[in-house]
């Protein structure tokens, strides 16, 4: 069965990020649910790149995803800390134990507002984790901290793919996608 994952988008998500992840994970397989949390399926991303989801986020709340992964942006990150809807399933993602990621801005501006990075290690944008109370993994470019996944930015952003593959599926999955896409692990 495949391994499904939901990634919100927003008006002013980055858009880099956003295509990573997605494109990376349905590289190895996994159902990707793109959710617009805007009025309208088509969201325009933070450098005015048109996105367009597969759903709405209401049409997604009754599922139960492998995986919930936030891509950052400014305001990006901010409409999505914004979305009840979204932040409830992020909340029960964390207490069952399944994966909840998030990269640049996000893992600040919706995990860390929500207490979902309390008792994790986490890294996010540059400066924007100064709050973090444990400090000690902002430095790194991807963090695995248990079910919770972090990473910096649209540079680290195919490395934090990755690190989802490894963890949603194995280190061998993981490696069978970078290599024809020329990343070394």
């Amino acid at each position: 069965m495949a391994k499904t994952v939901l990634v919100p988008i927003a008006d002013g998500t980055e858009e880099i990020e956003a295509v990573c992840i997605i494109d990376t994970l349905r590289r190895a397989g996994a159902q990707v649910t793109v959710a617009s949390i805007a009025k309208g399926l088509q969201v325009k991303a933070s450098r005015g790149v048109n996105l367009v989801a597969d759903a709405l986020i209401g049409d997604c709340i009754k599922h139960a995803y492998d995986a919930i992964v936030l891509p950052g942006g400014m305001p990006g990150a901010e409409h999505l800390r914004d979305c009840a809807p979204l932040i409830a399933m992020v909340k029960q993602q964390r207490e069952a134990g399944r994966i909840y990621a998030a990269i640049c801005a996000s893992p600040a501006i919706v995990l860390h507002h929500y207490g979902l990075l309390k008792g994790k290690k986490a890294t996010c944008y540059p400066g924007m984790g100064n709050d973090f109370a444990d400090q000690s993994a902002m430095e790194q470019r991807v963090v695995v901290d248990g079910n919770c996944i972090t990473s910096r930015g649209p540079g680290t952003a195919i490395e934090f793919a990755l690190a989802l593959i490894e963890v949603l599926f194995d280190a061998e999955k993981a490696q069978k996608v970078a290599a024809p896409m020329l990343v070394k692990r």
